[in-house]
């Protein structure tokens, strides 16, 4: 019985020198893969702090234009006043023109009568010219 004992022993210490070879392995690979990461982790950090510089450089250029376009354009507000105010001056122009319009309208048709006359009188004084000539 002793006999059974100690092969019994001698399996349990072959399969946990089994599991212990395999288990060394294993974390050795996992130690690989670990460094590997480690080394990807540290090149990704060195990325990001350069994307990191280009975005700050990127938001100093972008406020400076912003601040650029700003000003250009109170400048051009002046320019869009005076504009509007040529606007209005040649809408009242026009508006002024539509008033003299209607009010040399008015006066021929009241001077329509008149008018008619005078063109019977000088055509008639015209005749009267030619005749005499």
């Amino acid at each position: 019985m002793e006999v059974i004992l100690y092969i019994a022993a001698l399996i349990a210490a072959v399969a946990f020198a089994v599991l212990v070879v395999y288990l060394a392995m294993t974390l050795k690979a996992s130690t690989r893969t670990l460094n590997n990461v480690a080394n990807t982790l540290e090149g990704l950090e060195k990325q990001m702090q350069g994307i990191t510089t280009e975005t700050t450089e990127l938001l100093h250029k972008t406020n400076a234009l912003a601040e650029d376009v700003n000003q250009k354009t109170a400048k051009l507000d002046g320019l869009f006043d005076g504009v509007k105010g040529i606007g209005e001056t040649v809408q009242d122009f026009n508006q002024t023109l539509k008033q003299f319009s209607s009010s040399i309208s008015r006066s021929m048709a009241e001077n329509q009568d008149k008018a008619s006359q005078a063109v019977t009188w000088g055509a008639a004084l015209f005749d009267f010219i030619k005749k005499r000539k």
